[in-house]
C-alpha cells in the first residue's frame, strides 16, 4: 500500500470511528419509555463493532465514553462528565468498553461468522452487566448502605434482558446488512 492510500485508510477509519461514537451518542439519547425506561447505548456498541469489526468499533466505543467524561453530553439523559462514569450507572457505560473487547476477541478467534458474532454480543452483553453490577453495588453500598445482588439484578439487569435481546437482534440484522458498505480496516 502507498504512503498515500494508507493516509487515506487512516483518515476513512477515523471518519467511520467518528461517526459510530456519534451514533452511541444519538442512541443513548433516545429513551424508549416502559416500565422502566432504556435507551439503545447497547445497541450502538453491537452495530459499531458489527459493521467496523472490533478493532474500529471497540475505539469508537472508546471515543464515545471518553467524550462523556470530558463533558461532552453524550450519555442518556444527554448528560457526562466523570461524575457520570463515577455515579451507580458509570460500571454499565465502562462496561461498553469490555464488551466491545470481549466482541473484538472473539472475532479475531473464530472471525465473523453469523453464530460467532451473535454469540460475541450475548457475551459482550453478559460482561457488560457483570461490570455494571459489580460497580452498581459497590457505589450504591457506599452511599446507602449494603445492597443485595437479587436486589441490584431486579434494579438494573433483569428489565433490561429482553429489550438488550432485541437490540442484538437488530444490531445482528442491519451490520450484517450495513457492512458491506464500509470497507474493512
Amino acid at each position: 500500500m502507498t504512503t498515500a492510500a494508507a493516509s487515506r485508510s487512516k483518515t476513512y477509519d477515523m471518519v467511520y470511528i467518528a461517526i459510530f461514537a456519534v451514533l452511541m451518542a444519538i442512541c443513548s439519547w433516545i429513551s424508549i419509555p416502559m416500565t422502566v425506561p432504556f435507551t439503545l447505548q447497547t445497541f450502538g456498541v453491537f452495530i459499531s463493532v458489527g459493521i467496523l469489526g472490533g478493532k474500529r468499533g471497540t475505539v469508537a466505543v472508546l471515543v464515545y465514553i471518553l467524550l462523556g467524561a470530558i463533558g461532552v453530553p453524550v450519555f442518556a439523559g444527554f448528560s457526562g462528565g466523570f461524575g457520570v462514569l463515577l455515579n451507580t450507572t458509570g460500571g454499565y457505560i465502562i462496561g461498553f468498553l469490555f464488551s466491545a473487547l470481549v466482541m473484538w476477541g472473539i472475532e479475531k478467534v473464530f472471525g465473523r461468522k453469523p453464530v460467532m458474532q451473535i454469540l460475541s454480543m450475548l457475551v459482550g452483553l453478559i460482561v457488560c452487566y457483570a461490570i455494571g453490577t459489580a460497580w452498581f453495588m459497590v457505589v450504591y453500598s457506599r452511599a446507602n448502605g449494603a445492597v443485595g445482588l437479587g436486589t441490584v439484578l431486579g434494579w438494573c439487569v433483569i428489565p433490561f434482558i429482553i429489550p438488550d435481546l432485541v437490540k442484538i437482534a437488530l444490531a445482528f440484522v442491519l451490520s450484517a446488512r450495513l457492512r458491506q458498505y464500509v470497507p474493512r480496516a
